[in-house]
């Protein structure tokens, strides 16, 4: 949305013009449109998803290599959980062979106790883990804000030269949020899979000890469902991604449409936002679904690898007695199962469904490239001149829409079909039509603030589908019936879209608007306004001014004069032709029509243009239009 076309009807106090300007601008670089979308090639997503997990083990494979002390000692202390794991099964399977089924109860006692005193020294080897972990996560952490630190400041170099608040929006949730879920995230990944490895090889060395047959029943839906999980995390942190992308642009486009919700009233953009945020909630429930469908996944795993073993253990144990397994050892197997390994699955397969791909995506975010250090200035959102167009070997016009359509929703008649225009650099063009015909369609699909269901709009040269936003905002300026007015000085709203206008230049706009009674009248071009004290026609001549003064080499006036007199109307209009550029006028009244060098008339069906005499002759249109204007100055 250009920052020209503000309404003013809102009560209370206005904003500032910071605060404007930031709300407008929000409006415009935002996006979410399929049909200016890029897609990219398959090829380059997953190009990009290879980078990041290069780039994200790289980093966790700098930092454990660095920390080898630290792992050793870790694994010291899980070797003492394995050997725990062992005897929690061993000795279960024991006091039932050796003790209660054989009439000794004392002796099953004497193995129980030793279950018990092997659990309780888990103690000891929980408090030395944890011991160990902070000297993986803080280092971790640590190199995250350094890097989030470094990155923020070169942002700041590289950008903060335009004096547009060049600002990295995002430092702080690096700084704070993110590097604390990758610390608590890298340290509940820590303690899962150290946790299910020597727990595993607990488990399994104790059900070997216990009778090889174990093993045939147990590992197969173990390794399968481990199988299963592990081909699901690259998809599931995927997922994941999307997720979080696009539950951050349903909080981009609520705050916009909060922040510029005027701006969007003002040039009747209402349904084409609603569009937007309607499809980036359908985005995030789709991303959300597919989340779900994963997590569904990882219970199929589960189930597969940690209770799968215990229903086969289960059906087994006919064949396994005639094998000449005792039944202490089936109760030991089905304790390794139920007391070690499918805890620690469980625990393994939740966290590196979760936390596991919030890791990878925070890390992949936060170890991202850093920006040069002596990085050019980004381009001003509000340049102090336009751009030169294009060179292409033809002449360069100011304004093309090539087979344009577009309609108010899906199935409803278009307003506009099959539109073709070209309008010529420094030429005034005005656009006549009943009401309703799509005259302002035309302009907002012009501005880029509408994307058609077809066809093509190029302003000098440039596609407007593809024009980042700074450099549309620089190449025209929409300005709204409804003119809007902030609070400030009367000099700062007439230098909205050129702030460094000087002195000279906002004494050349005066003088070829004949603002200067309206100057008188509000005590000054320095004088702070009162927009509830304007008139709507003082606010129009107000936006008329900044449009003026604006660098824009395509200006666009829908209905802007309506508010005022024909002679301010006719004052405006020959100023605003004068100056370099071209203009594009929706008329109102004859006179209007008659200053333009071309007249486009939309009639529903097909759209005619030519001079005032061209279409007399060939439009009946346009001849019905000019005797109604001649009824009303009757």
């Amino acid at each position: 949305m250009t920052p020209a076309s503000s309404p003013g009807r809102a009560k209370g106090p206005a904003p500032s013009q910071a605060t404007v300007r930031q709300a407008a601008d929000a409006v415009a670089s935002e996006d979410t449109d399929p049909a200016r979308r890029i897609t990219r090639p398959a090829s380059a997503a997953a190009s990009e998803e290879t980078d990041s997990t290069r780039r994200v083990t790289a980093s966790l494979g700098s930092l454990l290599g660095r920390r080898k002390g630290v792992l050793a000692k870790l694994a010291g202390w899980s070797v003492a959980e394995s050997a725990q794991t062992f005897l929690g099964g061993y000795c279960v399977a024991r006091s039932l062979d050796d003790g209660f089924l054989r009439g000794a109860p004392s002796t099953g006692l004497l193995w129980l106790a030793g279950a018990a005193v092997a659990i309780l020294l888990g103690a000891p080897v929980v408090r030395g883990v944890f011991a160990q972990l902070p000297h993986l996560t803080e280092p971790l952490r640590d190199e995250l804000v350094r890097g989030s630190v470094v990155r923020a400041l070169r942002t700041a170099t590289a950008t903060g030269r335009d004096g547009g608040g060049g600002v990295d929006s995002t430092a702080v949730s690096r700084l704070t949020s993110q590097t604390e879920i990758a610390r608590d995230s890298f340290a509940g990944l820590v303690l899962a899979t150290r946790s299910f490895v020597f727990v595993a090889v607990g488990a399994l060395v104790g059900l070997l000890s216990l009778a090889p047959q174990f093993l045939l029943v147990v590992l197969p839906p173990l390794v399968l469902g481990l199988g299963l999980f592990t081909a699901s995390l690259r998809p599931m942190a995927r997922a994941q991604h999307r997720f979080l992308d696009a539950d951050e642009a349903v909080g981009r486009r609520a705050e916009i449409t909060r922040t510029a919700l005027r701006d969007i009233v003002a040039c009747g953009a209402q349904e084409a936002t609603a569009a937007q945020n309607r499809r980036a909630v359908e985005e995030a429930a789709a991303a959300q679904r597919a989340l779900a469908r994963w997590a569904s996944v990882r219970t199929f795993s589960v189930a597969t690898a940690g209770q799968l073993p215990v229903l086969l253990l289960l059906v087994a144990t006919p064949w396994l007695l005639r094998q000449g397994v005792t039944a202490g050892a089936v109760v030991g197997a089905l304790t390794y199962v139920l007391q070690s390994l499918l805890p620690a699955l469980h625990t393994l397969m939740t966290v590196l469904g979760a936390a596991g791909a919030r890791l990878f995506v925070v890390l992949d975010r936060l170890t991202q490239p850093l920006p040069p250090s002596q990085a050019p200035p980004s381009a001003p959102a509000v340049p102090t001149a336009p751009p030169g167009p294009r060179r292409t070997g033809r002449a360069v016009t100011a304004l093309e829409l090539h087979g344009v359509r577009a309609a108010y929703g899906p199935g409803a008649r278009p307003v506009l079909d099959a539109l073709e225009l070209t309008v010529r650099q420094g030429e005034h063009l005005a656009v006549v039509g009943p009401s309703g015909i799509g005259k302002s369609t035309l302009l907002h699909v012009a501005a880029g603030m509408l994307a058609p269901d077809r066809g093509d709009v190029r302003i000098l040269g440039r596609a407007v589908s593809t024009c980042p936003p700074a450099e549309l905002t620089s190449l025209r300026a929409l300005i709204p019936q409804e003119a809007y007015v902030f609070t400030g000085t009367l000099r700062d709203n007439l230098r909205y879209l050129r702030p460094d206008a000087d002195r000279t230049a906002v004494d050349r706009t005066v003088d070829a608007l004949a603002l200067a009674p309206l100057v008188d009248r509000v005590g000054g071009l320095d004088r702070t306004l009162e927009p509830d004290a304007l008139s709507l026609g003082e606010r129009q001549l107000i936006a008329l001014g900044r449009a003026h003064l604006a660098p824009a080499p395509l200006l666009l006036l829908d209905e802007a004069t309506c508010h005022l007199d024909p002679v301010a109307e006719a004052t405006a209009e020959r100023a605003l032709s004068a100056r370099p550029g071209t203009l594009v006028v929706v008329a109102h009244r004859l006179s209007s029509a008659l200053r333009a060098d071309r007249i486009l008339v939309l009639d529903g069906t097909r759209a005619q243009y030519g001079t005032h005499d061209e279409l007399l002759a060939r439009s009946a249109l346009y001849r019905d239009l000019v005797g109604h204007w001649n009824q009303v100055q009757e």
